[in-house]
């Protein structure tokens, strides 16, 4: 790889070549190269050492680039790391509900929520290198409080804030408490990805996904 000084590198002799990571999701095609390997350096330190434990330094090496330029990027690890989760929360959260597809909502609540419910489970669950980014989250949020409320904010502005709209506005659901409701049906599919995927409950504590979907779904919609 090309270092910011146009110098190509080379594992060391008898050094594992790792496999190229897959990349990031949803990436601007007007971010520049070096912020790219950056992001990738970053999701690399962040993933392998937890946040505390990484440090500018170190993802400057990851990404071959100066430790200058990860800051004239990103300022700080806290930016670095509020980009990763917008990159990697928000572009997928985001297309869950697509402003285009509200007019149709009116149609079928049960074909609508069961769809949605499903897409924020494969959102979930599909991607091990997001898994692994909230077990970072999950873990540091007791000394980094603000790590975990930048998540749940891209949470809340690309997924629950949508759904809250579409109970509110439902004429067939007729919700008496439309928020609470929002939460319920988010927090449980939430807590579905992380009891069944992050702490292993499917080894000792199975769900099947498409009877939590169901059972949900006619929650919601009851007369």
């Amino acid at each position: 790889m090309e270092t910011d000084t146009g110098q190509t590198t080379q594992p060391a002799a008898g050094q594992p070549v790792e496999p190229p990571a897959q990349p990031l999701a949803n990436d601007s095609p007007s971010i520049s190269a070096k912020a790219k390997a950056i992001l990738e350096g970053g999701i690399q330190e962040f993933l392998s050492h937890g946040y505390a434990a990484t440090s500018m330094d170190k993802v400057a090496k990851a990404a071959k680039v100066s430790k200058a330029t990860v800051y004239s990027h990103f300022q700080d690890k806290e930016g670095l790391f509020n980009a990763l989760i917008q990159r990697l929360v928000a572009g997928r959260f985001r297309s869950i509900f697509q402003d285009s597809d509200l007019p149709a909502m009116q149609d079928d609540p049960r074909a609508i929520l069961t769809g949605l419910a499903n897409r924020i489970l494969d959102t979930g669950i599909e991607d091990p290198r997001f898994l692994s980014f909230m077990r970072v989250i999950i873990g540091e949020s007791g000394r980094f409080p603000q790590l975990a409320k930048a998540f749940v904010t891209h949470i809340e502005q690309t997924s629950f804030r949508q759904l809250c709209r579409y109970f509110t506005s439902s004429t067939q659901l007729k919700l008496k408490d439309p928020e609470a409701t929002a939460r319920i049906f988010v927090g449980s599919l939430v807590h579905f990805v992380i009891v069944q995927e992050i702490l292993h409950g499917r080894e000792v504590l199975p769900m099947e996904r498409d009877r939590l979907v169901n059972t949900l779904v006619n929650l919601v919609i009851q007369e």
